[in-house]
């Protein structure tokens, strides 16, 4: 028994970033190959292992035997996946799986102008936009909240007092048990 090193994460991250490449998909296929992948996790990424249709069709929510199998040749057909039949129900379908995790190692570009500068476009990290966008709403919050008026009520009357930190469960000690909820 061959056990690969799988990561979890970056080989859900490529295959996803796959799938959008790939216009023969549809969410059947897509949901037939995450349903391997659990299986397949769940053989601790075991180079090949074997499957249970019906578990399978269960896991990806697909109800025919007919597009099952349909889904499952394609995926092997478009390179996906390898699928080996069995034709015996107690014994189970042999799959392997590829590895798609994206490369490790840095692309280097090495085409560049006379100025010695990158003629493709700079890459700024996703966190700097979270940032932008977060510092945006929070400003916002705080514009809004400046703006509003916490002594009108909805009718525009003025509320007399502000009464911080009133008892409005009336847990104190004084409380009679005798008054309704």
């Amino acid at each position: 028994m061959i056990v690969r090193e799988i990561n979890y994460i970056k080989h859900l991250n490529g295959i996803f970033e796959q799938f959008s490449k790939d216009n023969r998909l549809n969410p059947t296929h897509i949901s037939l190959y995450i349903a391997l992948f659990q299986c397949w996790n769940n053989n601790y990424f075991q180079e090949e292992f074997f499957i249970n249709r019906q578990e399978v069709m269960c896991l990806s929510k697909i109800g025919s035997t007919a597009t099952y199998h349909k889904c499952i040749k394609a995926l092997g057909a478009w390179g996906y996946l390898m699928y080996k039949p069995s034709h015996n129900p107690f014994k189970g379908s042999q799959i392997r799986m590829f590895n798609f995790e994206p490369s490790t190692e840095q692309a280097v570009n090495n085409s560049h102008t006379k100025n010695q500068t990158s003629v493709k476009q700079a890459l700024i990290p996703i966190n700097k936009h979270k940032q932008t966008i977060e510092n945006f709403k929070n400003n916002n919050k705080q514009q809004i909240f400046d703006k509003s008026n916490f002594n009108t009520t909805k009718n525009g009357d003025k509320i007399s007092e502000v009464v911080h930190f009133q008892d409005n469960l009336k847990t104190t000690s004084e409380k009679n048990y005798n008054e309704p909820l």
